[in-house]
């Protein structure tokens, strides 16, 4: 992986653990303050989280430099990616597979993130050091 990932992987958890504090501040004032639907306050919140970890992620854990037009659409893509995983493990695993719903949240804690730094290091934010020929 080379010798920045262990920075890199510490950055990524920093951003992702104020990312999710957002998401959770976000999601529980839109549904105190705004009386939203707690989806709705869910969907808006994540978006907006969202938002903040593109240019957190972008910036400060792969200092990236690359144009907006190339790492967005991958963030984005692996953003649904990561939301799609979250939907559909519990249903895989509780409702078909018969496992302990606290299996599913734990593969999902898990595996979403490190698939998500994974991605985002190699495909969304690449650099020379990465595989980018800048």
């Amino acid at each position: 992986m080379g010798p920045q990932a262990p920075a890199e992987a510490l950055r990524f958890a920093g951003v992702g653990l104020l990312a999710t504090a957002l998401y959770a501040a976000l999601a529980s004032w839109g549904t105190a303050s705004l009386d939203l639907p707690p989806a709705m306050a869910s969907l808006f919140a994540y978006a907006l989280a969202g938002v903040f970890s593109y240019f957190a992620h972008r910036r400060v854990t792969f200092r990236s430099n690359l144009r907006h037009r190339e790492t967005s659409p991958r963030f984005a893509l692996l953003s649904v990616s990561g939301y799609a995983i979250a939907l559909a493990a519990p249903i895989l695993l509780v409702d078909m597979a018969g496992l302990p719903a606290p299996v599913a949240f734990a593969f999902v804690s898990l595996a979403v993130p490190a698939l998500n730094f994974l991605l985002m290091r190699r495909l969304v934010f690449r650099s020379a050091a990465h595989g980018d020929p800048r």
